[in-house]
């Protein structure tokens, strides 16, 4: 118990350590947090191994990025009709889009057999909050541009976790053809924003029948939506597996449209409980991972990840098009801000031990190809990403010279 207690502790201590430093430099949180994972875990001094926790860290996991995805929720506003269509827009295309190039990238350059090539391409296409919002907040990007962003990850990232899993039964033979995926694929994500949208609903009505002020009360209000959360959470996914993703979402969305200006007094306190797990989270993850599981790879997972990430760009071209509210600036900065977050490490790692169980080759090759694409878009896209914000001038005003203390 004292080696579990220490774990978490030297867990929350790197990643506080991170966020300090991303403070004080001006650089991305995100890449300090990866880095300093990767420094204290497998890879690094091996002080932190996550394997200790077992089977216990997946619902941890869980209920944490559950919060974050909620926070996220509360926070998605797509007012007018333009910037609704361009997130639909480009949802749809990048969906379809985005799992046919992974796949195929995965097989034809990182060597991954088709079964597992399909299962990358759908994990791959979470673009989460986790790694989006940090960015997008420190970089101060343009609002629209800020919202697109942070909407596809809010509606991919649980989207391609629903999808991922279903492949993954369908190459473990659990499931007979991609019928049976397109059926339950609609049947989890429906189901969990039905879910999603009623626990949301009933949250509201308790919430508008509390004092508005008092001694306690917006203590009380935060106990009550994460007791609430976590336990919408962890019944749908008793219900419908990796269905908690989906209704956290719709759950917070539900909450920030009824709620409206008491919606913003309670995000302030889950948005410091987000950032906590978020700050935990990547380091524990990135701790997981060794260099023994990229080393397979060699050359071609890399030229692999860098292609998807230029092939984002075809992406958002084909997903543009009719839609006058994106110029060409706009598009070129959507096309480089993709990062992989703590969803697709999760992901990941739970799949591979799966894979590994049913003695189907390949398991590693799959982490090891999920992990360097988080530690490649992460990393490069994080430093780079500031700076072609403020080169296009696509950041808000007097976030200039900060951009620029970067570039110094």
């Amino acid at each position: 118990m004292n080696r579990l207690e220490l774990l978490w502790g030297e867990a929350f201590f790197a990643g506080s350590i991170a966020q300090l430093l991303a403070r004080l430099s001006g650089l991305p949180a995100v890449v300090l947090l990866l880095g300093v994972g990767l420094l204290i875990g497998r890879a690094g001094l091996d002080l932190v191994q996550p394997e200790a926790l077992g089977r216990g860290l997946e619902p941890v996991v869980g209920l944490l990025v559950s919060l974050v995805l909620f926070d996220g929720g509360l926070n998605l506003r797509l007012a007018g009709r333009d910037l609704q269509r361009t997130v639909i827009q480009l949802v749809l295309v990048r969906g379809v889009l985005g799992l046919l190039g992974g796949a195929f990238l995965a097989h034809g350059l990182a060597g991954l057999s088709w079964p597992l090539a399909w299962v990358f391409g759908a994990i791959a296409l979470a673009t989460g909050p986790t790694v989006v919002t940090p960015m997008v907040q420190q970089m101060r990007l343009l609002p629209g541009l800020g919202q697109v962003l942070e909407a596809e990850g809010l509606i991919l990232e649980p989207a391609g976790a629903v999808l991922a899993l279903l492949l993954l039964q369908l190459a473990l033979g659990d499931l007979d053809s991609w019928g049976d995926v397109a059926v339950l694929l609609l049947a989890r994500l429906g189901g969990g924003v039905l879910i999603g949208a009623l626990g949301g609903w009933l949250l509201v009505e308790v919430l508008r029948r509390l004092p508005a002020s008092g001694e306690g009360g917006e203590a009380l209000r935060l106990q009550l939506t994460l007791g609430c959360l976590f336990l919408l959470v962890s019944g749908a996914q008793a219900l419908l597996p990796e269905a908690g993703l989906p209704a956290a979402v719709t759950a917070g969305v539900v909450v920030g449209l009824r709620l409206d200006e008491q919606a913003s007094q309670l995000d302030e306190l889950i948005a410091q409980l987000a950032q906590l797990a978020i700050t935990v989270l990547f380091p524990l993850l990135a701790a997981d991972l060794s260099w023994a599981e990229l080393s397979p790879l060699g050359w071609g997972g890399v030229v692999c990840v860098l292609v998807l990430m230029l092939y984002r760009w075809l992406v958002i071209q084909l997903g543009g098009l009719g839609l006058p509210s994106l110029d060409w600036r706009s598009k070129l900065m959507l096309s480089w801000i993709a990062p992989r977050g703590i969803v697709t490490a999760a992901v990941a790692s739970l799949f591979a031990l799966e894979l590994e169980s049913a003695g189907i080759a390949g398991s590693g090759s799959l982490k090891g190809l999920v992990f360097l694409t988080i530690l490649l878009t992460v990393g490069i896209q994080g430093f780079t990403a500031p700076v072609l914000a403020q080169r296009l001038g696509l950041v808000e005003a007097g976030a200039e010279s900060s951009v620029a203390e970067l570039e110094g």
